[in-house]
């Protein structure tokens, strides 16, 4: 399959859980892929991981996208190896974990949640969109694409948390509740300019924070989706994979949840009866 053959995509976090999954995918598809984690360590772990499953052939970068500075290098290293980007997977995430309740919360820990999740996903977008979507080199090389063709693709990742909030997660929700928000705005703004933006909203993920829990508590989870079962990572990338291709053209703005049925139920089975 070669749904993205000749795009060169750019996946933030891809060097971990979910992110892995979507490298994979769109290497899968024939695009040329660079992907970051945030820092050194971590994305010469995403390099290992990458391999074990196969793929090979990715740019892997060190990014903290909350710091500007290195948005900026991780472009130049876009910019200097392939001149062009197609596509934004804004992946990267602060996921929250520990900080306690609202109450007893650092607000510093606060600030950081959003830093990644909501500042840095608008920093790289608006990078990706001035440097590249929107510039007359890549332009020129887009000659005879068509009419309606998409002059760039951002594809955010959410939570169905956006919509319903989880305990002791006070900045995590909030800030993917942002994050829907930012969507819709950046879409409104830029589909005059051909560039469009969506987002995937996952639930449940079976990722590496499943491998602790305890049976009993997978088993209530698995309990909670109708489907019976949390999504894999396969099961987000073919998502996010539709809304950057061709195939999504006439979407912007839309919030795509893939959460196995949890967000359209009142209360889980074991508890609605």
């Amino acid at each position: 399959m070669n749904s993205f053959k000749d795009k060169v995509v750019l996946v933030t976090g891809g060097n971990r859980n979910t992110g892995l999954w979507l490298v994979k995918k769109f290497v899968d598809e024939g695009a040329r892929v660079f992907a970051c984690g945030s820092s050194e360590k971590s994305a010469a772990s995403g390099v290992e991981a990458l391999k074990r499953m196969g793929v090979e052939g990715v740019t892997m970068m060190a990014c903290d996208i909350s710091d500007l500075e290195q948005v900026k290098k991780m472009f130049d290293v876009i910019e200097r190896e392939a001149g062009r980007l197609d596509i934004l997977i804004n992946n990267s995430a602060n996921q929250g974990l520990g900080h306690g309740g609202p109450l007893e919360m650092d607000p510093q820990k606060f600030h950081e949640v959003f830093n990644v999740n909501v500042i840095g996903g608008f920093q790289v977008t608006q990078m990706a969109c001035n440097r590249f979507f929107l510039s007359e080199k890549q332009q020129a090389k887009r000659e005879g694409a068509g009419v309606g063709a998409d002059k760039g693709v951002v594809v955010f990742l959410s939570s169905n948390t956006a919509m319903r909030a989880i305990r002791g997660r006070t900045a995590y929700c909030s800030s993917k509740g942002a994050i829907n928000s930012m969507v819709r705005s950046l879409a409104l703004d830029l589909a005059p300019l051909g560039i469009r933006v969506n987002c995937c909203a996952p639930g449940y993920i079976n990722t590496e924070r499943w491998d602790v829990l305890d049976p009993k508590i997978a088993a209530r989870r698995r309990a909670n989706c109708p489907l019976g079962r949390e999504a894999t990572g396969t099961d987000i990338a073919n998502v996010v994979a539709f809304l950057a291709s061709e195939d999504s053209g006439n979407m912007t703005g839309e919030i795509v949840t893939c959460d196995a049925g949890c967000s359209c139920q009142h209360m889980p089975a074991d508890v609605d009866r």
